[in-house]
């Protein structure tokens, strides 16, 4: 069958036409499947706005989230470590920041840390007389996760978790502590606005103890200091100590014995998102955020990791926890040799 000019004509025309339908209309269904993740992200996570210019900006910004962590999940040659899309998907790395770290820092060290350490007690152990992987999970003397919420007291929830553990390890009971007493009742420190682990634990030296989570509950803000509560005291401590600077090796001594208060740079993209596998992300030493290592140990690869206990909530990370290379630098990834500190019972 032969066709005419014109037929040809019409055939050519009519399969650009289906053709630039098609093209116009992945983008347009790419911003529908988008739009619907929003919402039901935004459903998951108890988000609603009443101002359509506030909701479509956020929307902009989980947008540019999602397709960054899509992108980094599919690198060539694949990462270590898997992000995710969780309850920081509307933030932008700024923002996260400075609403969910609260660490004041490596500027402050000599004049508001270590002020009245002791000796570092664990210096002298051989590396052969330690665990090849240590968990305090498995021992007990772990809490459960817990959450700050946009309050920037991650230094009351790392040192609270040292005590924890300490006090179980040597108490034999595990009690969760209150890291309220500490935003409201510690005034060497800032409260939502930060602190140290160190100041924290030489206040409740001072106060003689510290109250249970139960009798002093955590409000994720600022709060006038509840005398009556801080007098029934859960637990206390002698004091604390620093683990040398830099020092990996002198970490593992401590983690190997009890729970550590530790520093760390968490306020990046990767960190935001992080959601399962061994951390080798990008990060800095310039610390912003309080942890706990409760443990190392090695992937079934050979990857030797820490195990960090954070306090934004089981939806973020492995249940609520980090694992993180570990004998990568001498400051440590993402700086966690650099400021380690451990209370005494």
């Amino acid at each position: 069958m032969a066709f005419t000019h014109i037929q040809i004509f019409l055939i050519v025309s009519l399969i650009s036409s289906i053709c630039f339908s098609n093209t116009l209309s992945r983008p347009l269904d790419n911003e529908l499947i988008m739009r619907k993740r929003y919402n039901e992200w935004m459903a998951q996570h108890g988000r609603a706005y009443t101002d359509m210019k506030v909701k479509d900006n956020r929307y902009v910004v989980f947008k540019s989230n999602v397709e960054r962590i899509e992108r980094l999940n599919n690198v060539p040659g694949g990462r270590t470590f898997k992000l995710a899309v969780n309850q920081f998907a509307d933030l932008t790395n700024d923002e996260f920041r400075s609403m969910y770290t609260g660490y004041k820092g490596n500027s402050m060290f000599s004049s508001r840390s270590g002020i009245t350490a002791t000796p570092f007690r664990y210096q002298n152990i051989s590396a052969g007389a330690l665990p090849i992987s240590v968990d305090w999970r498995k021992k007990g003397a772990v809490t459960p996760i817990k959450d700050q919420g946009s309050c920037g007291c991650c230094w009351a929830f790392s040192a609270v978790a040292a005590i924890e553990g300490a006090t179980q390890i040597k108490k034999g009971k595990l009690i969760s502590l209150s890291e309220q007493q500490l935003v409201d009742c510690d005034t060497k420190n800032f409260g939502c606005g930060g602190g140290w682990m160190d100041t924290a634990f030489e206040y409740i030296m001072g106060n003689g103890g510290i109250t249970t989570e139960s009798n002093y509950p955590y409000k994720g803000e600022d709060a006038t200091c509840n005398s009556m509560k801080t007098n029934l005291k859960a637990t206390s401590i002698t004091g604390y100590e620093d683990v040398p600077v830099n020092n990996e090796k002198a970490l593992m001594n401590a983690v190997a014995h009890q729970p550590v208060s530790i520093a760390i740079e968490g306020g990046g993209f990767d960190f935001q998102f992080y959601s399962s596998g061994v951390f080798t992300g990008e990060c800095t030493t310039d610390l912003d955020h309080a942890v706990t290592a409760i443990g190392y140990g090695e992937s079934n690869n050979g990857l030797k990791y820490w195990i960090i206990k954070n306090s934004w909530g089981t939806s973020w990370g492995e249940n609520g926890y980090i694992r993180i290379q570990k004998d990568v630098t001498e400051k440590g990834l993402c700086g966690l040799a650099m400021k380690a500190s451990y209370p005494t019972i």
